[in-house]
C-alpha cells in the first residue's frame, strides 16, 4: 500500500512562475496608473491596521487572495513615492532594471558577508564603485586599483557614521574601539547638515554636545573662518577635533559647502574630511555640474545615493574612502567561524570589515543593471531635465509677485514661500496635499516656514511641473496679493 506524499508547503517553481508573472502586471499596470492615485496616502492613524484580520491565518492561502489584499487593504496605505506628481523631500526614484535587477538579486538569495560567501557580490560591487569613480569625477584615490576603493551601504545615514568612526578612531590612534571615548573627541557640522550625522554622534560614543554646529553663511553653506575658529578653540580647551562633515547638496535648502576652504582647514588640523552629496552627487554625472563638488580631491570620504535620483530601488548608498586601512582596522573582527583560506590569502575584499552589518545583500546587481541599461548618456539626459524643469519652476516663482525664493536653486530643488507668512504657506501645503494632486513638504530657513519642490521622479515630465505650480496658484489665490 503507497503511502500518501506528504505536502511540501513550499511554493513549487510551476506555482512561483506563473504568480511571478502576476506579481510583475501588478507592478506594470500599477506604474501605469500612478497618476490617478492620490499621491499622499489619505489614510488615517490605525485605519489600515484595522482592516487585516487580527490573527495570522491557521492554513495558507491562494496566492491570488494575497495580491487582491494588496489592492484592497495596502495600496491606499501608501504614499506613491514614484508618482510623477511627488514633490516632496528628496526623490526616491525606481526604474524598470533597477527593480529587475533587485528581483534576481532576491532571487539568487545570496549573502556576500565575505568573498568565499559569493565572489561574484563582492567583485561586481568593487566593480561598478570604481566604474563610478570616473563617471562622477571622483579622484582616483577612490578607486580599489589605489589606496582607497568603494563599497554599497544602506544608506547615507550609515556611511556617515561609518566615517565617523574611523575619523575616530584614526585621531585616537585606534585606542577608542579598545578603552571607549573619554568624552575629548569633537566632530563638526553645519547648522544645516543632516541629523543623521546627530545620531551618528550619538552611536559612535562621541555624544551630541561635542558635535559641533558651524554656523552658515547668506547661502545657508558652512563659514570655513566659522569652522576654524571652533576647532582651534577646542584644540586649545584640550579636546580633540576628528571629522568635519560638508555637504554638497543639503537637504533643507540644497545649499553647497566650500569644500576646498574647508578641506585647507581639515588640512592644517589634521582633520577627516567627509563629504554628503547623498541626493546631489547624482547631478555629478554631467560634468557641467561638476565645479558643485570643487575640492572633492582633498576629501578622505565621500558619499552619495543612487537610490535617490539615479533610478535604482532604495535601498543602495555608494561610500568611498581615500584610504581602506583606516575603515577596515576600524571595523574588522575576525571571529573563528569566519576565517577561511581566501581571507587568510589577503587577495580579496571581505565587505563585512566595511560597514556596521556582518550580512549583506547583492546590492550592486541592481545599480549593475540601471547603468547598463541606461548607459551614462541615458542618466545625464534625465538628470539634465530634471533639472531644467527646476530652474523653469524657480522661474515662475520669481516672475509672480506674490511668491518669493527663500533660497539659491542650484540643481533640481525649489525652495519658495509665500510672501504672506507661515500660516498662509501652512494652508498651501496642506491643502494641496489632502488633495492628492500633488505632495510638498517644507523646511525652516531663516525662521521662515518655507515650502520645497523637488523635481526628481522617474517619469516626472515638464506637464506635471506646469500642472503643480497651477495649482500652488489656486490655493495660492485665497491669500491676495502676498502681503501679511
Amino acid at each position: 500500500m503507497a503511502l500518501p506524499d506528504e505536502k511540501s508547503f513550499h511554493m513549487t517553481p510551476d506555482e512561483f512562475r506563473r504568480c511571478g508573472h502576476a506579481v510583475i502586471d501588478w507592478i506594470a499596470d500599477y506604474h501605469s496608473r500612478l497618476e490617478s492615485l492620490p499621491v499622499l496616502s489619505q489614510v488615517k492613524p490605525g485605519e489600515i491596521r484595522a482592516s487585516l484580520p487580527a490573527g495570522a491565518p491557521p492554513q495558507g492561502e491562494p496566492f491570488e487572495a494575497l495580491l487582491k489584499d494588496v489592492e484592497k487593504l495596502i495600496l491606499p496605505g501608501i504614499t506613491h513615492w514614484q508618482s510623477p506628481n511627488f514633490f516632496a523631500y528628496f526623490p526616491c526614484n525606481a526604474s524598470g532594471p533597477g527593480i529587475l535587477g533587485d528581483l534576481l538579486s532576491s532571487g539568487l538569495g545570496a549573502q556576500g558577508m565575505l568573498w568565499s560567501t559569493s565572489p561574484a557580490c563582492t567583485e561586481l560591487e568593487t566593480h561598478v564603485l570604481d566604474w563610478l569613480v570616473p563617471m562622477l569625477g571622483l579622484p582616483e584615490k577612490f578607486l580599489s586599483s589605489s589606496t582607497g576603493g568603494g563599497v554599497i551601504q544602506d544608506t547615507a545615514s550609515s556611511a556617515s557614521l561609518c566615517a565617523l568612526l574611523a575619523a575616530r578612531e584614526r585621531a585616537t590612534n585606534y585606542t577608542s574601539n579598545q578603552k571607549g571615548c573619554d568624552g575629548r573627541i569633537t566632530a563638526y557640522v553645519s547648522t544645516q547638515t543632516h541629523s543623521s550625522l546627530e545620531k551618528a554622534a550619538m552611536i559612535s560614543g562621541i555624544g551630541r554636545q561635542n558635535l559641533r554646529l558651524i554656523e552658515v553663511d547668506d547661502k545657508f553653506a558652512m563659514r570655513p573662518e566659522a569652522l576654524a575658529r571652533q576647532v582651534e578653540a577646542d584644540k586649545r580647551a584640550g579636546l580633540l577635533p576628528c571629522m568635519v562633515c560638508a555637504t554638497i547638496g543639503t537637504t533643507s535648502s540644497n545649499a553647497i559647502d566650500p569644500i576646498a576652504e574647508i578641506a585647507e582647514v581639515c588640512r592644517r588640523h589634521n582633520l577627516w574630511l567627509h563629504l554628503d552629496a547623498a541626493m546631489s552627487g547624482t547631478a555629478m554625472l554631467c560634468p557641467e555640474f561638476r565645479h558643485f563638488q570643487s575640492g572633492v580631491e582633498l576629501a578622505d570620504s565621500y558619499t552619495f545615493n543612487p537610490h535617490k535620483w539615479m533610478f535604482t530601488n532604495f535601498d543602495c548608498n555608494c561610500f568611498w574612502v581615500a584610504d581602506r586601512k583606516a575603515l577596515i582596522q576600524t571595523l574588522s573582527i575576525l571571529p573563528e567561524y569566519l576565517r577561511n583560506q581566501a581571507t587568510e590569502s589577503g587577495a580579496v575584499i571581505d565587505y563585512r570589515d566595511w560597514h556596521i552589518q556582518l550580512g549583506r545583500r547583492f546590492r550592486s546587481l541592481k545599480l549593475w543593471f540601471v547603468i547598463r541599461y541606461y548607459g551614462v548618456e541615458g542618466l545625464q539626459h534625465h538628470i539634465r531635465e530634471h533639472v531644467r524643469l527646476a530652474q523653469q519652476f524657480a522661474e515662475c516663482v520669481r516672475n509672480d509677485d506674490r511668491f518669493e525664493l527663500a533660497a539659491p536653486a542650484p540643481l533640481n530643488l525649489v525652495c519658495f514661500r509665500h510672501k504672506a507668512g507661515d500660516e498662509a504657506n501652512q494652508m498651501i501645503m496642506d491643502r494641496l496635499n489632502r488633495s492628492g494632486h500633488l505632495f510638498l513638504t517644507h523646511t525652516k530657513l531663516n525662521g521662515k516656514l518655507t515650502l520645497r519642490l523637488c523635481v526628481g521622479q522617474t517619469h516626472t515630465q515638464q506637464k506635471h511641473v506646469k500642472r503643480a505650480w497651477c495649482r500652488i496658484c489656486e490655493e495660492a489665490a485665497a491669500f491676495g496679493p502676498g502681503q501679511p
